[in-house]
């Protein structure tokens, strides 16, 4: 009902746009027959000026108009989606907590329920740290800060989130790979710790959960732009169509289509992931040829000089 009722507003603020705009063209065509015919050069050129600005006011209001009911919609989206990542496991860990408190059972019984218990912990915990993180990332004046990060080597931190994502999914040993390309060179940036493994941890969690048909992700690692780390996380799942690659990194944003649709989520991981990267002088990106191809989303990250953390070490001592 929602959407209806948004798509229909958008369609009366671009209908009423284009009749504002047609009615001031008509209303300086003729302006200009009237000044034309009595030659007052003067109010046609300001009459002209005039029409241009109340042109490019009303088109303006119009496209804000409807990108703020847009915004709005995603808002609402991510609200209904950030609910239901919250009830549901808040209510599998109650129905486990009521179960043993109301029944006895065996002790493997009782530690398949901790299990869960702990796994529907571990998906709450994420959600709220994913907004958390969208919330710092989304703050205004947000600055790159060198204090506390320390060498962090992308190589083991990439293989620690492909084995965190076999665990956390419970998938075959093959589902994921990695391919270095890298010829065993120094792969350490100045960074968080915490905050990499955050970003590469939602890229992989995003081509679990748009891979329906199975999952097989390939991580490949580079260094072909000199002075840079580059982390390729390539999927076969849905993939996105080519006029959403651009926006897929924004707040809120949500890819759309039938099958999308199904997939629940916040909108935030990718955001997240590029203003991870970007905070560390690096840069995010998206490719896919189009819907059921796939996807693949490269993280850029500044490596350290050589010999940068000895002098740190030296500096500190």
């Amino acid at each position: 009902m929602n959407i209806t009722r948004r798509r229909g507003a958008i369609a009366f603020y671009i209908t009423l746009g284009i009749c504002l705009v047609g009615l001031a063209v008509a209303l300086n065509v003729g302006w200009i027959i009237v000044n034309v015919t009595e030659r007052r050069i003067a109010m046609l050129v300001l009459g002209v000026i005039f029409f241009a600005v109340i042109i490019a006011g009303m088109v303006l209001n119009t496209i804000f108009l409807v990108r703020e009911i847009r915004r709005n919609e995603r808002q609402d989206s991510f609200l209904n989606a950030v609910t239901h990542e919250l009830k549901t496991p808040i209510a599998s860990i109650r129905l486990y907590l009521d179960t043993l408190q109301r029944r006895p059972l065996e002790e493997s019984q009782r530690q398949e329920f901790y299990t869960r218990m702990r796994e529907d912990n571990d998906r709450l915990l994420a959600t709220v740290e994913q907004i958390l993180r969208a919330g710092e990332a989304g703050a205004k004046g947000l600055q790159r800060n060198a204090k506390g990060r320390l060498p962090v080597d992308v190589r083991a931190l990439t293989q620690a989130c492909l084995e965190e994502t076999l665990r956390r999914h419970h998938l075959a040993e093959d589902a994921v790979k990695m391919v270095d390309d890298t010829a065993g060179a120094d792969l350490r940036v100045n960074g968080d710790a915490d905050s990499l493994r955050t970003a590469m941890l939602n890229v992989l969690d995003n081509a679990v959960k748009y891979s329906p048909a199975g999952v097989h992700i390939t991580a490949e690692l580079n260094t072909a732009r000199r002075g840079f780390v580059i982390l390729r996380f390539i999927d076969t799942g849905m993939g996105i169509p080519p006029g959403q690659l651009g926006r897929v990194f924004h707040r809120f944003y949500r890819v759309g289509g039938n099958a999308s649709a199904k997939v629940k989520g916040t909108g935030l991981g990718l955001f997240i992931v590029r203003a991870i990267a970007r905070n560390h002088g690096g840069d995010a990106s998206a490719q896919s040829y189009g819907e059921g191809r796939g996807t693949t989303i490269t993280l850029q990250l500044p490596l350290m000089p050589a010999g940068a953390d000895t002098k740190a070490a030296r500096k500190v001592s």
